[in-house]
């Protein structure tokens, strides 16, 4: 074995090992664990088998997660490529002080997501109510995050705010990818700016937009978080995503090896989404 080689084994065995351990290990022990009826404490557990899953599609309160999930997921994903497109074309174009506004745009991508939603917590609290009371606005009197109805509304936001930071990178590096001289030749037929963005930009865009659409969507699936610092799934459990009702009944609830199952589940739903939207994006591009 030459020397490359072996600086190269050298350089990865160690990081293969590190991923293994505390990540593919812990992963197989969870898939082991959702077939026992371990609380996660006990010395001891039996094997149920297959009860765990079958009791998941009965519980109602992990369907309702999934529900608020998905419902989250789905206005998230897309309103997180329609902002983040539309600043993205804004801070391509021709402006003063872009590069300015490309480190703000950015900046809440690199900010702690705990600390984010403890501060937004505190001005939908706190200062938002004082506004509306102070000037007489009745609708910000009230507390979103108190409103069973409305507090997925509040967390949505923050979510947005932070998540569009990444995605408009993304963006701005895909319209750096289009030849000036296909505007040049649109131009020469007379397409006006809409014409331009739908007939040139997006078709060559398209490989961006569809991995951000599947960053997005995974992401907004995740959602954990910007749950935990500003309503930890309430009010009720009006705002459990799956994530938090998996960290709340498998560490401290009893449910080891019941949210065990409830992960296993939510991995091959996350990938089994992911894997259809890229070939329906991917199908989409080809013909395009």
């Amino acid at each position: 074995m030459n020397p490359r080689m072996i600086t190269f084994y050298l350089m990865v065995i160690p990081a293969a090992l590190l991923f293994f351990a505390f990540h593919t290990l812990p992963a197989l022990k969870g898939i082991y664990y959702s077939f026992t009826n371990w609380n996660g404490i006990a010395l001891d557990y039996d094997f149920v088998g297959f009860k765990n899953y079958i009791n998941l599609f009965k519980d109602q309160a992990i369907l309702d997660s999934y529900g608020f999930t998905f419902k989250f997921a789905v206005v998230g994903a897309i309103l997180i490529n329609l902002f983040s497109l539309v600043l993205a074309v804004g801070l391509n174009a021709k402006i003063k002080g872009k590069n300015f506004f490309r480190a703000v745009y950015f900046l809440p991508n690199i900010l702690s997501v705990l600390i984010v939603g403890f501060i937004f917590n505190f001005f939908f609290t706190s200062i938002l109510p004082d506004i509306g009371e102070k000037y007489g606005i009745g609708f910000l009197t009230q507390n979103i995050l108190g409103n069973a109805d409305l507090a997925w509304i509040g967390i949505l936001l923050v979510f947005l705010w932070q998540s569009c930071a990444f995605n408009i990178i993304l963006y701005l590096s895909g319209l750096q990818t289009v030849p000036t001289e296909l505007y040049e030749a649109s131009s020469l037929d007379g397409a006006n700016r809409w014409q331009q963005f739908w007939k040139v930009t997006f078709p060559v865009i398209a490989p961006f937009f569809t991995i951000n659409m599947v960053l997005s969507m995974k992401n907004s699936m995740m959602v954990f978080d910007q749950i935990v610092a500003m309503t930890n799934g309430g009010p009720g459990y009006s705002t459990t995503s799956i994530a938090l009702l998996i960290y709340n009944g498998g560490f401290s609830g009893g449910e080891f090896a019941y949210q065990s199952a409830n992960a296993v589940i939510y991995f091959i739903v996350i990938m089994a989404i992911s894997v259809f939207q890229l070939k329906v994006l991917q199908k989409r591009e080809m013909n395009m």
